[in-house]
């Protein structure tokens, strides 16, 4: 009889997170700032320990210090707890002086850690997706089915269809064909299979339970198999049985600027998507003591306001608002995402905050920033990338870095560029 403590949970930390630059400059992708108060790694975590799953590792490379702190000051179980979350970071040994080369291949540098575990399945995840599922659900399909490798798929629609793995499945749900990415429309019209005039197809989430024995095979018997998804997954469905299972809940992929800012500002409507207050399946994070939001007269709406924050006299309309952000008198925020801070003063004084007068539209607005008294920043057409040395333009959104400085009445709007737009 199979039991959930066999599993191992395995998050891989990501890369170097090149489309959600300048949010990666400074940290990994799954350290990355979510929802005011949360960091991406925080939702594949409590998915795991919402599902009774407890045996959990972390894969880690690039820009990884920040991200170790946040998961060591945060999941830690009593000694009276049989589980565990566990870093993995990447290095160099006597078999190995490469760094990870793909996703499959950072679990192949791996495989001894793994198999110390003693786990007999290994649960692959991403660490830079929003949503909430029990994967007792997917584990139990993965048995019931006879399964060497389950894999959670979902709906996709015409227009993402070459962002993801597509695949065709039998009646049983067993899949039968498998092509990642692809960008031939041709190809893709091969794998419309749902009666859907906006999600024709069916796509792999990223997310996958093997085996310990076949995942052994694959790693070790293939060494230039080093992704999952273009090597592991489209040849495993050719010698082994490869099960799919659906997820219909929401999910999104957190993989670039424009993707990061949209899902942001999806959590200020009344009718949000994602819903952070389930009592039943919670997103943990850091426990930081933090004092309830001071507001002074203010115009708040639809706006996602974590605690610690000061706010006077400001208008905020659509917008996430993170912990400890001090937005001073007359501010005008629209449609934007202010991270917050990690402290309110420095040793030298300075106040991350946005300055009196500003008035800031379309922006991501990192931690510890500073926007000086009457800036004013306006978004950009979607087409539109640009860089400075205090800012970065990407798909028309303005970024300001984690520590930034903006100097009061700095303009950062469209007329103020000759720009050629196609």
């Amino acid at each position: 009889m199979s039991s959930y403590d066999e599993v191992l949970a395995v998050i891989l930390g990501g890369g170097r997170g090149s489309r959600l630059y300048p949010l990666t400059r400074l940290r990994s992708k799954p350290a990355v700032p979510i929802a005011g108060k949360y960091r991406l790694i925080d939702i594949p975590l409590s998915n795991c320990i919402n599902s009774g799953l407890y045996r959990i590792a972390v894969l880690t490379q690039f820009n990884s210090v920040s991200l170790h702190r946040h998961i060591s000051s945060t999941y830690q179980f009593d000694v009276f707890h049989a589980g565990w979350v566990q870093i993995l970071a990447a290095e160099q040994t006597p078999d190995s002086a490469d760094w990870y080369q793909g996703t499959a291949d950072a679990v192949r540098k791996q495989l001894f850690e793994i198999h110390v575990s003693g786990a007999r399945y290994v649960l692959i995840l991403a660490g830079d997706h929003l949503y909430r599922m029990d994967y007792r659900e997917l584990i139990r399909r993965h048995w019931e089915s006879g399964a060497d490798v389950t894999v959670a798929v979902q709906p996709v629609a015409r227009e993402d269809a070459s962002r993801f793995g597509l695949l065709r499945q039998d009646e049983d749900g067993r899949i039968t064909r498998f092509a990642e990415k692809p960008k031939d429309p041709a190809v893709q019209e091969q794998f419309v299979c749902r009666d859907s005039a906006t999600h024709p197809f069916i796509g792999s989430m990223g997310i996958y339970l093997f085996n310990i024995e076949v995942l052994d095979y694959f790693l070790r018997e293939h060494p230039a198999y080093d992704d999952f998804g273009s090597d592991v997954i489209p040849h495993a469905i050719r010698t082994h049985h490869v099960q799919g299972f659906e997820f219909t809940g929401y999910w999104r992929d957190i993989g670039t600027i424009r993707s990061f800012y949209e899902t942001n500002l999806e959590l200020t409507r009344p009718d949000t998507p994602f819903d952070f207050y389930d009592p039943q399946a919670p997103i943990y994070t850091h426990a930081r003591f933090l004092p309830g939001s001071q507001i002074h007269a203010c115009r708040l709406d639809n706006v996602f306001l974590a605690e610690g924050c000061r706010l006077d006299r400001a208008d905020i309309q659509r917008a996430v608002i993170g912990i400890r952000t001090v937005v001073q008198q007359d501010a005008v925020i629209r449609d934007s995402i202010i991270m917050g801070a990690d402290y309110y003063t420095t040793r030298d004084g300075h106040h991350p905050q946005i300055g009196a007068g500003s008035s800031i539209s379309g922006a991501i607005i990192d931690k510890n920033a500073y926007i000086g008294e009457g800036v004013v920043i306006r978004p950009f057409p979607r087409e539109v990338e640009l860089a400075a040395e205090h800012w970065v333009i990407r798909d028309g959104i303005v970024v300001i870095p984690k520590g930034a400085h903006i100097p009061a009445g700095t303009r950062i709007v469209p007329e103020s560029f000759d720009l050629e737009v196609p």
